[in-house]
This record gives C-alpha cells, sequence and structure tokens, in this order.
C-alpha cells in the first residue's frame, strides 16, 4: 500500500515544504516546521460552501445592526458596537482580563437581547461560576460549555441558538477531522473559518480569545488576523490596574480608538476622564515635565512627559525613550542640537510618558523638545501650559489635525495657556478661558521657559 503523502508546515506563518527545514524561509522561524498530512486540505474541502456570482446592482443594501456591549468604551473601540454576523479576535497576555472583559459583555447582552453561549477549553465551569459569582453578575441566559471539538460545539450552537457567542480561547479548539494538534496552524486556520461560515450564516456575532507570544503578537499563524473581521489587543502594564483595547484591524469602523479601563475587585470599569487619570501624579514646579494634548482617534487625551538630561560617563551617551517612538525622539534630538544649539553629544538623554501609555503621533514632538530643553537648561515649564506641534528638520513648528478638541480638553482641565502651530484656529478663546500662543519655530516655543 502506497504511503500516505505529508507535508512541513511553518506553525508561525503557514509556509509550507515537501521536506523538513531548520529554519522557515517565509517568516524566519526556527524550528517552526512541523509534519502534517498532505489531505487535510481535501477533507476540508467537504465543509466548504459554493454560491453563484451576483451582480453588485442586484444586491440589496442595509444597514449595519449592531449589538451594543452595554460598555460604552469598548462599544467605541469595535465602532458603536458589534456587527451581527461579525467575528471578533481578542488578544493579549495571559492575566490581563480577557476572559473578565467577556463575561461582563456576555451578562450584559444574556440580560438585554438573549441566550449566550461561552465555550472555554481553558477552564472548567466551576471556575467560570466563581468569576461570575466575584464580578457579581450572573444572568440565567448565559450557558457554559466546557468543550474543544468543533461538532459538539457545532451541534450547542444549534441547540441553544444563541444571540452571542463568545470562544475561549481559539488555541484550545481542534477540528476531529484534522490529524494536527490544537493550537497548529492547520487546527488554528479550519476551526475559524468553519466558525466563521457559521457566525455569516446565522448572524451570530462572535468573540474568540488569542493568546499572545512573548513578542506581543497573537499566537498562531498571521492568517487568523486576515480571517476575523475585527483584531482587538488587550493592552497593560501588570504594575498597573489600568487597561487599554485597542483596534489594529477592524472592517466595521476606525482603527485610531481606544478604550480605558481599570481593573477592581468587581471587573473592569470604565475610565470616564482617561486625562486627569494620567496628570493625577504630575509634579509641581518640577524642570523636565509637560504636559502634551495627543489624539487617539476622535478622543484628545492628555499626557505628561518627563525628560532627563544627565553628564554622561560612557564613551556613547545614552538616549533611551519609552512610550514614544524612538526615530521621532532622535530626530527631534538632532534638531535642538543642530537648530538651537543645545549641546547634548556628552549627556544622555531620557524620555518617559507616563502612566504607561503609548504616543506614536508627530504631535508629541514640540513636548519632547520643552522636556528635554527644559532638563538641560533646568527651567520648568509653566505649569498651566499644555503643547503640541509637529517638528521638521528645519527647525519649524508643523500642522497638526484637530486642534480645536485639543484646546477644548486642556481648557476642560484648567490648564490657560496652548502653544501649538501657528495655523488658522476657529476656537473661542474667551469662552474657554485659554490664552493661544502659536509658535513658527522650536526656538520660539523654547522662550516660554523660565
Amino acid at each position: 500500500m502506497r504511503k500516505a503523502q505529508s507535508i512541513m508546515r511553518c506553525q508561525e506563518c503557514g509556509y509550507t515544504s515537501l521536506k523538513w527545514l531548520g529554519r522557515c524561509p517565509d517568516c524566519g522561524g526556527w524550528n517552526t516546521m512541523v509534519e502534517e498530512s498532505a489531505m487535510e486540505n481535501k477533507r476540508a474541502d467537504a465543509f466548504k460552501s459554493f454560491t453563484a456570482a451576483q451582480d453588485i446592482l442586484s444586491i440589496k443594501g442595509s444597514m449595519e445592526n449592531r449589538l451594543s456591549t452595554r460598555i460604552p468604551e469598548l462599544d467605541r473601540v469595535l465602532g458603536g458596537g458589534i456587527v451581527n454576523g461579525s467575528l471578533v479576535l481578542l488578544g493579549g497576555v495571559p492575566g490581563i482580563g480577557k476572559s473578565t472583559l467577556l463575561l461582563q459583555v456576555s451578562n450584559n447582552i444574556a440580560a438585554a437581547e438573549g441566550k449566550v453561549l461561552i465555550v472555554s477549553g481553558e477552564e472548567s465551569a466551576k471556575q467560570i461560576k466563581m468569576r461570575a459569582d466575584r464580578l457579581g453578575r450572573i444572568s440565567s441566559n448565559q450557558f457554559i460549555l466546557c468543550e474543544t471539538d468543533f461538532d459538539y460545539i457545532k451541534d450547542q450552537i444549534e441547540e441553544i441558538n444563541p444571540a452571542f457567542l463568545v470562544i475561549d480561547s481559539i488555541q484550545t479548539m481542534f477540528c476531529s477531522d484534522i490529524s494536527s494538534a490544537p493550537g497548529s496552524v492547520s487546527q488554528v486556520r479550519e476551526f475559524t473559518g468553519r466558525l466563521l461560515r457559521i457566525a455569516k450564516k446565522r448572524g451570530l456575532p462572535t468573540f474568540i480569545v488569542g493568546h499572545v507570544t512573548k513578542g506581543g503578537s497573537i499566537a498562531g499563524p498571521k492568517i487568523l488576523e486576515h480571517i476575523v473581521d475585527t483584531v482587538l489587543y488587550f493592552e497593560g502594564d501588570t504594575h498597573r490596574n489600568y487597561r487599554i483595547v485597542r483596534a489594529v484591524k477592524n472592517r466595521f469602523g476606525s482603527t485610531n480608538e481606544i478604550g480605558m479601563f481599570e481593573m477592581t475587585s468587581k471587573g473592569l470599569t470604565e475610565v470616564v476622564n482617561p486625562s486627569a487619570l494620567f496628570l493625577a501624579e504630575r509634579p509641581t514646579g518640577a524642570s523636565g515635565s509637560v504636559v502634551v494634548a495627543t489624539m487617539e482617534g476622535k478622543r484628545p487625551l492628555l499626557v505628561e512627559l518627563q525628560g532627563l538630561v544627565s553628564k554622561s560617563y560612557l564613551n556613547v551617551p545614552r538616549r533611551l525613550c519609552s512610550g514614544l517612538d524612538f526615530n521621532r525622539f532622535s530626530l527631534v534630538l538632532a534638531v535642538l542640537e543642530k537648530k538651537m544649539g543645545l549641546h547634548l553629544e556628552r549627556y544622555d538623554v531620557y524620555v518617559n510618558v507616563t502612566g504607561g501609555i503609548k504616543v506614536v503621533e508627530p504631535a508629541a514632538d514640540l513636548g519632547i523638545a520643552l522636556v528635554a530643553a527644559s532638563s538641560h537648561r533646568d527651567k520648568k515649564v509653566p505649569d498651566d501650559i499644555v503643547a503640541f506641534g509637529e517638528i521638521g528638520l528645519a527647525g519649524e513648528v508643523r500642522f497638526v489635525n484637530q486642534i480645536d478638541k485639543r484646546v477644548v480638553e486642556a481648557a476642560g482641565l484648567g490648564f490657560k495657556k496652548v502653544i501649538l502651530p501657528s495655523q488658522d484656529v476657529d476656537i473661542n478663546k474667551k469662552e474657554l478661558g485659554v490664552e493661544l500662543l502659536p509658535v513658527r519655530t522650536v526656538y520660539e516655543a523654547l522662550e516660554y521657559l523660565n
């Protein structure tokens, strides 16, 4: 009898080869090639359904029906709620609060919409019940299924007919007709593909939980993120109680929004005013500190930048930043040295965004320049000033968008002055009680140090 053919498949990217390779030629991963049966793809074809092509004018359009999670912060990240029939992937490091958040969402939907099915491959029913008791949120419409076999899960979906489905986690699930181990490329891809077809056919909104690797990416093949409609990352510092939910892919909304939460004994609670949270411990009257107005999607955030410039005893001085783009950080320091005459070649320079948040937009450039110059000259930035603006290589302060929202947020928290790029701004300064300080160059901005 002829031996069944097999292939080697990379467990990181899905690359296939007829022979084993120590290093994947596609993604560069070492020892990621695993033997799989070549007949698995043929067996998987039995689950595929085919439909005829349609004339686009004959297709009836419809408004997106969204299911509210009753958590405004999460609804904002999703683009206004969960679209019926959508498949959402939620990733995050262990212990960050993924299961807790989805249990809260499940309870809210169960209380308002109908039955919810939570499929867990990692926890027992008693463990989930204990978490629900701790959160104090229990609805009789929540059903717990501790199972990993796709066929049995599918039968339960048809029997219960839930309004919302949670799979926790995708790496523990498997299809019995695929010989690979749970968590492999074939299993994750095929299980997610079949789950997607169920979600689209039944209009069933589905959340799946994904593990995160040491590198910070969702474990398993990258194709998993291509299959789903929305990818959410749960971010947070293990030393803090605050969590951020960020969309990195969203077919039904913006990918620029974030949701802020605080982990408490009663679960995750929303942070209504994150700007006040980030500035709560800001030192007063200290050099090397400035408040920057940044944007996360449509939401303005005020964050504190701290800088420290100290004499270096190394041949190559240190340049370290936390929460900022290192390339832009280096660019701003180069402009300060070349255009402003700040001699930093013998100094270590450290810049940090407090609160554990990451700022990636260029509007933080002016804040970097101010804190570096403030610490170097030992002159403070006045406590009632907020600054923002992009810095060009010629030392000019360039245009940034949504200035009005930034200024309104600063005024709402009691700041009296705003250093901003010199551009047309349609803002009622008297009504807000703020003074706008437009600057054309970094040199003009540094004059406000005292």
